[in-house]
């Protein structure tokens, strides 16, 4: 084999030495960057870990059904519609909800006519509120009429039907009961007048969690929306 041959195989003419073969210098300034970035995605990992080691926080919206007529007095109570003013408020109060970004994903209405219409408002009004699920229940009509019920009931029925994957719920109500259990859970005094909606927030990684941390009194009032707040 002839010495241009021994050169073509891993040798260097001028100092003889062996040649690493299929091995590229990599510039500094490359060598940096990837640096950086391996410490940009070790940073990331890191705070994703973090998010995943903290509770997911539970949105509950307590909210009093619309102004009601009392045009017909020959009709139930239970089947009062709203008037014109719990309409517009109703329209206000759903506009509200979505610019601040409290969609609910599961609502659980009174089947009362005045919250039932009250939600039919809010779902033609905020896209957000018709893809939400839907039940109505019977008993939150009576419930609010009942002293100091209507907490434990609410924590219950929301347990029931909530999912871990569902992270805001609406309760549409009548008070006392309402005001009474927004108070409770929260622990402070909360007024509740026709079409308000108590914003209350707790840590959890399921309502059940989150309800056996904050118990009553561990709520975080977020906020109280009213047809004519600046929200």
């Amino acid at each position: 084999m002839n010495a241009s041959a021994t050169v073509g195989v891993g040798t260097c003419l001028s100092t003889s030495k062996p040649l690493s073969i299929g091995l590229t210098p990599v510039p500094i300034c490359l060598l940096r960057r990837r640096r950086r970035c391996l410490m940009i995605g070790a940073e990331t990992e890191v705070e994703l870990a973090a998010s995943e080691a903290q509770p997911a926080s539970r949105r509950l919206i307590l909210l009093r059904h619309a102004k009601s007529s009392w045009q017909h007095p020959s009709l139930r109570d239970h089947d009062r519609p709203l008037s014109k003013t719990g309409r517009v408020d109703a329209v206000t109060v759903s506009r509200k909800l979505q610019r601040m970004g409290w969609i609910p994903q599961l609502i659980l209405c009174s089947d009362a006519l005045r919250t039932r219409e009250t939600l039919n408002i809010m779902q033609e009004e905020a896209r957000g509120f018709l893809e939400a699920e839907v039940h109505f229940i019977s008993s939150y009509y009576s419930i609010a009429a009942m002293d100091g019920q209507t907490a434990e009931h609410l924590q219950r029925t929301i347990c029931h039907y909530s999912r871990d994957e569902l992270f805001t719920i609406m309760c549409m109500g009548h008070n006392r009961g309402w005001e009474e259990a927004a108070s409770m859970f929260t622990g402070a005094s909360v007024e509740l007048k026709t079409c308000n909606a108590a914003l209350l927030e707790a840590p959890g990684k399921s309502w059940e969690e989150a309800f056996a941390v904050a118990g009553y009194g561990g709520w975080k009032l977020q906020g109280i929306v009213t047809p004519s707040s600046n929200l």
